[in-house]
């Protein structure tokens, strides 16, 4: 597949890299790019031969500064039929449950956190800095805060809002808040990120992506019902993974583990 601001390859691991590639606009989104993620998440879903993805950027000062705003408002002009364009950007968004780890390095603020709110694993280099500048431009800020009140603690969101432009969140105290869950220098993250999404790439993807969706669509329900629908995604998704299940493979890894 070609694109113009994306790039995209499938490893032998059944590993989608998917690289933001505007590194000269700071990986800023347009248009185009939603429109392009929109495509490559629903390529991911349909190929048997993507078991997770490694979602990245272009090297460069930036993972990604939100929108282009340079470019043109993708809405129409019927206010009731606007779209917001940031939502073509995320797997969840896009229904696509196989597992996205996120590499991410630089700056990364306002619409940037269209991705970070809806992959599963986030990691970064030593120098990322996390921010949102939306009030400092007198702009609402709304979608992306509350993606983000799912993976954040409630007042470092509003923290980061309501301060805009005049503070940013160091990697160190993303982690300590839990939107990271590792932190590395920038020449190893990519490796790692590669390196997590091959092992998760090598467990049955019936079992792995069944349970990205039960967790993911549990968020949108009351703690019974979200319990409920869990249960139904085993009753589906158990007997398809122990048909994949490599019993023997299993028991060698059993024995392999990292602790963190």
């Amino acid at each position: 597949m070609s694109y113009n601001t994306i790039k995209y390859e499938v490893t032998p691991d059944k590993v989608a890299l998917v690289t933001i590639n505007r590194p000269d606009a700071l990986n800023a989104f347009t248009l185009e790019m939603c429109q392009e993620f929109e495509h490559v998440w629903e390529a991911i879903m349909a190929d048997d031969n993507v078991n997770s993805v490694v979602l990245s950027a272009a090297p460069g000062r930036a993972f990604s500064t939100g929108a282009d705003v340079k470019q043109n408002d993708p809405n129409t002009a019927d206010r009731w039929y606007e779209k917001d364009p940031g939502e073509s950007l995320g797997p969840r968004s896009n229904r696509m449950w196989k597992p996205v780890v996120c590499a991410v390095h630089g700056l990364c603020c306002g619409g940037a956190f269209y991705w970070l709110n809806e992959v599963d694993i986030i990691i970064c280099s030593e120098d990322a800095q996390f921010f949102d500048p939306h009030v400092s431009y007198g702009m609402v800020s709304a979608a992306e805060p509350i993606g983000m009140s799912y993976k954040m603690p409630l007042q470092e969101v509003m923290r980061m809002i309501l301060l805009g432009n005049d503070e940013r969140m160091s990697a160190e105290t993303a982690q300590r808040v839990g939107l990271v869950s590792e932190i590395l220098p920038e020449d190893k993250l990519r490796d790692r990120a590669y390196e997590l999404a091959a092992k998760i790439a090598n467990k049955p993807p019936a079992a792995v992506q069944g349970s990205v969706r039960a967790i993911w669509e549990s968020l949108d329900l009351p703690r019974q019902a979200a319990v409920t629908l869990g249960l139904r995604h085993c009753k589906i998704g158990n007997a398809l993974g122990a048909e994949q299940m490599d019993v023997a493979a299993a028991r060698k890894q059993s024995k392999a583990y990292e602790v963190r």
